[in-house]
């Protein structure tokens, strides 16, 4: 009894780390290259490093916040005991933007691929609408099904994805050019700070997890720590062979991905000898995003049951589904470049704010005034606290002076660096 007692556990475990991964890994992959592309691979790696460390230490953070309280307790319960109302109406505002934005994005690059596959497998042709609803409808439709479903599901894409990867990888390889690697941009490295904070989001659906492994902290910061491990290493992958292949500027370049708002898989297959590249990066692209958005609408469906004391059942679970599904799909189908929109806005804004100085505030708060417990609480004290705030505090003066117009955009910057190899070549 005690033996399969453990193996059960261990199943949850290997089963939540690849929840994590999986919603980390997802569209933001694909619009990476793209936003980091014009500072390149050296000091991408760098700036991907300092945002994977942020966001895994605000994810522990936050778990210190929601062992705290009940089970069952999502951000708002958390948000509005210890900041009060306050804080409850900014955990309202920033999560619905930031979940939302996010599913937005996933749908919409998801439904580019619906229709991609639609032509290449099925020789048919669908409009962006129909590939969206699609994607939505059957992923949606999983979410409706329960965290168990959700849990077994996500576990076989993401092991689907892994595979894709691997063979991505394994055929690309020999298609990576060096020289391409050297090429670095230092000036604006930092301005794919807020799209690198997306690429590690999960902090949304952290609340989902917590009761699926029985409130075991130990368990709970293995899943964190071990997801976004192996998502920083899949990205590091990623962003090696992608940038040593596909070219900064040019035809079907990374600059060119960016003005057209599509995922850099796209792109990829125009500067590849071998067939199977494009192949397996269609295949990794689709599962990577499907991951990716079970994770999130998950964590969005259980908040808003929290939220608005709706029952996770019956017509509640429906008037929920709903919810999520229709806004999400009438923002992908028919608004154009929503996908790297979506991701970066909700990296600078929704990750700074709700992942990152949040969870800083909640634990300062409950650990030094309200004196909550402290048996599950994260080492470094106050300096990691404090360092943790300053940085994300960057972050987010960072995406308020770019949409302020006060410092330049990713796709501005990419204008500049093009007009300026174009003056060098003369």
């Amino acid at each position: 009894m005690g033996e399969s007692s453990h193996t059960v556990q261990r199943g949850k475990l290997i089963s939540s780390v690849f929840l994590v991964a999986g919603t980390c890994t997802g569209g933001g992959m694909l619009a990476l290259p793209v936003a980091t592309g014009i500072s390149g691979f050296i000091p991408s790696t760098l700036m991907m490093t300092l945002c994977w460390l942020a966001m895994t230490v605000s994810a522990l953070l936050l778990l210190e916040v929601n062992l705290w309280m009940k089970e069952g307790a999502h951000v708002i319960t958390m948000a509005s005991t210890i900041l009060g109302p306050v804080g409850k109406v900014v955990s309202w505002i920033v999560y619905l933007f930031i979940s939302y934005a996010s599913i937005v994005a996933y749908t919409a690059a998801g439904g580019s691929l619906v229709i991609n596959g639609a032509v290449n497998l099925l020789a048919l042709n669908l409009s962006k609408e129909l590939g969206c609803l699609f994607f939505i409808v059957f992923f949606g439709g999983i979410i409706y099904l329960g965290n168990r479903i959700v849990g077994r599901v996500n576990t076989i894409l993401f092991v689907a994805m892994i595979f894709a990867y691997f063979a991505l990888i394994g055929t690309g390889i020999s298609e990576v050019k060096p020289t391409l690697l050297l090429h670095t941009h230092w000036p604006t490295s930092f301005l794919a700070i807020p799209l690198l904070l997306t690429t590690f989001s999960f902090q949304t659906m952290l609340p989902s997890i917590t009761p699926y492994l029985n409130r075991n902290a130990w368990a709970l910061r293995w899943a964190i720590i071990g997801g976004t491990t192996i998502t920083f290493i899949v990205y590091l992958l990623w962003q090696w062979m992608v940038l040593g292949i596909v070219p900064v500027s040019g035809p079907n370049s990374l600059i060119k991905a960016l003005e057209v708002g599509e995922p850099v898989t796209q792109f990829l297959r125009e500067h590849v000898q071998s067939q199977w590249v494009s192949v397996f990066a269609e295949y990794f692209a689709f599962f990577a995003l499907a991951t990716s958005f079970l994770g999130m609408a998950l964590g969005l469906f259980d908040f808003l049951s929290d939220g608005l004391k709706i029952p996770n059942e019956g017509k509640g679970k429906v008037f929920l589904s709903l919810l999520i599904i229709v806004p999400t799909f009438i923002f992908a189908a028919y608004f154009e470049r929503i996908f790297l929109l979506a991701l970066d806005t909700s990296g600078g804004f929704g990750d700074s704010i709700l992942n990152g100085i949040m969870p800083v505030l909640m634990v300062w708060v409950g650990r030094y005034i309200l004196k909550f417990p402290d048996e599950n609480r994260t080492p470094g004290g106050k300096p990691l606290l404090i360092a943790v705030l300053i940085f994300f505090a960057f972050a987010l003066i960072l995406e308020t002076l770019i949409h302020t117009g006060q410092t330049c955009s990713i796709f501005e910057a990419c204008q500049m660096f093009v007009k300026e190899q174009g003056e060098g070549m003369f």
